[in-house]
């Protein structure tokens, strides 16, 4: 009975995952036939399912060794191949070898993002991400589709924008830059109810232009990084951005040396 147990895996946490991962693959085919309005949600869909199956697996007390891993699997093609193919399809294509490049830099720096990600657990400041996190950059990517698809913007019009960006967000990932991973809000703490007013606030204007409100909010996301690196962290140099960094992403020790 033991044994049985040891072998089989958790239903719920990993049913999450595969949900995100379909959402990814649907991302994946609804940009193969131009329907990127659809791909760019399902993307943040994804997100959704992902921020679910880890909470999930710590409150049922669920977590194993082939969830973190299937996890991983499923983020490098919701996160990683899908707003790679989704961006090339709307504006990419007629860029030639440019175009394809890009939407590489951003596979291979989701890719080496989530490795860096998975060999850090358990050092790494919780306060930080090291890098954009691949969910933002995808959110990032996938944004920039769903307005351009919103304001009947033809991706082609804008391609060397939507290369640039596809690219940037790629390199973003695997940068030393700080990103507040919010992981130290205090969610079970009591709040004033001014606070629940400002969250329906939020809801009904993302409701009011969910694709504008999201990409804005995504790439402001993406600014703060560096902006907040460069404002705390003295005599940063070049080497502690792109180089190798300390076990975790406050490289502040490093940079007073």
């Amino acid at each position: 009975m033991t044994d049985n147990k040891r072998k089989g895996i958790y239903l719920l946490p990993n049913l999450l995952t595969t949900a995100g991962l379909f959402s990814g693959f649907f991302a994946v085919v609804s940009s193969m036939n131009s329907h990127f309005e659809s791909a760019a949600v399902a993307i943040f869909v994804a997100m959704i399912f992902d921020g679910l199956d880890g909470r999930v697996a710590r409150m049922t007390n669920t977590q194993s060794d082939f969830g973190a891993e299937y996890d991983s699997m499923a983020d490098m093609v919701s996160f990683g191949i899908a707003p790679a193919i989704v961006s090339y399809n709307w504006a990419l294509t007629g860029l030639g070898k440019f175009g394809w490049l890009a939407a590489f830099i951003y596979v291979a720096g989701a890719a080496l993002r989530l490795a860096r990600f998975n060999t850090q657990l358990g050092i790494a400041d919780k306060r930080y991400f090291q890098g954009l996190a691949s969910p933002a950059a995808a959110a990032l990517v996938a944004g920039m589709v769903w307005v351009g698809v919103e304001y009947n913007i033809n991706g082609n019009d804008y391609s060397i924008l939507a290369a640039l960006l596809t690219g940037v967000a790629g390199l973003l990932m695997i940068s030393n830059f700080k990103y507040n991973s919010f992981k130290e809000l205090n969610w079970h703490g009591k709040v004033p109810f001014v606070a629940l007013l400002l969250v329906l606030l939020v809801f009904v204007i993302v409701a009011t232009e969910p694709a504008l409100v999201l990409f804005i909010v995504f790439l402001l996301y993406a600014v703060a990084g560096p902006v907040n690196t460069f404002r705390t962290v003295p005599n940063i140099k070049l080497e502690h951005v792109v180089g190798d960094a300390e076990d975790d992403a406050d490289f502040t020790e490093k940079s007073d040396k």
